[in-house]
């Protein structure tokens, strides 16, 4: 029997193994993202044989992430549908690629349906375009850019370091009653799971191995970010925070920290700033710097 696990930062080696065994660019299969929101969606880890599975209850209700790592893909499945059966569920495998989606169709044909997942969908864009910010399509994130410029004079960028944490802790916690004003107690869950994700990054930030950078004014944080290695050639950008109030503020976090992490990973080509969970303004957001790449995700449920 397959055992399942709150994961936990010592178990990121194993897991960052199996995952680089296959380039996975979905923001899912990465273990700062499994581990920062376990809270938020119970999530659980396993493993079967040489693959990393994962027990979740999300937007589609309790699922497994299709498997992840090399050997008996079959098996793996075979695994997994036990332990829904142990558990009382219905198999229901997630953020699957089209790949997978065929793969799985050749061990188990015509044993699933299939949905696409829209909301889950990531958003990945060229890091030179992020950092440049060339051409007609992006003359508004440069105007919006230079607009904050001339009101923050003072401005500076740095590298988030263990000592500015608390600071960026401080900001977001602003942020979020900020937003709560502005966005409505209907917002309350979303934005209280976010934060706790983000305390939970803070905390292990250097044993997750994260990577950031902030932006004062006047000597105070008015806006950070920050993410990881997700592939070879893709940094996956986990939480941006910028007071919505200074306008431009969001367009100068992307773009500096673009231009850093280019800077500091040359073999870097993708920012993947992951999905918009089919919230308006944010798919409007992520939408408007036109994504070079959308990593699409689909779900399988087992017929009856």
């Amino acid at each position: 029997m397959m055992e399942f696990r709150a994961p936990e930062p010592a178990d990121k080696p194993w897991v960052d193994e199996l995952l680089a065994r296959r380039s996975y660019r979905g923001c899912d299969y990465n273990f700062t993202n499994i581990f920062v929101w376990k809270k938020a969606y119970g999530l659980e880890i396993g493993r079967f044989e040489d693959f990393l599975t994962v027990h979740l209850c999300g937007r589609m209700g309790c699922s497994y992430m299709y498997p992840a790592g090399s050997g008996d893909i079959a098996g793996a499945i075979r695994a997994i549908e036990a332990d829904a059966a142990r558990r009382g569920q219905p198999l229901r495998l997630v953020c699957l690629t089209r790949q997978q989606m065929a793969e799985l169709e050749e061990f188990f044909p015509g044993q699933f349906d299939y949905q696409a997942d829209r909301d889950g969908y990531d958003y990945l864009y060229e890091i030179d375009r992020l950092a440049d910010l060339g051409g007609k399509k992006l003359h508004a994130k440069r105007n919006h850019i230079n607009r904050f410029m001339e009101n923050n004079p003072t401005w500076v960028y740095e590298e988030i370091t263990p000592e500015s944490l608390p600071e960026c802790l401080e900001m977001d916690k602003q942020w979020y009653l900020r937003s709560l004003q502005t966005e409505g107690e209907a917002e309350e869950r979303e934005l209280g799971d976010e934060g706790i994700a983000l305390r939970t990054a803070m905390e292990h930030y250097q044993q997750l191995g994260l990577e950031g950078g902030l932006i004062r004014v006047y000597g105070e944080v008015v806006a950070f970010t920050m993410g990881d290695r997700l592939t070879a050639d893709t940094f996956d950008v986990h939480f941006e925070k910028a007071y919505g109030e200074l306008q431009g503020a969001y367009a100068m976090i992307n773009r500096e920290f673009a231009r850093w992490v280019r800077a500091r990973h040359p073999e870097v080509k993708y920012l993947n700033r992951e999905d918009d969970m089919g919230v308006e303004g944010l798919r409007k957001a992520k939408q408007s710097y036109y994504p070079d790449l959308l990593v699409e995700k689909f779900a399988a449920t087992r017929r009856p």
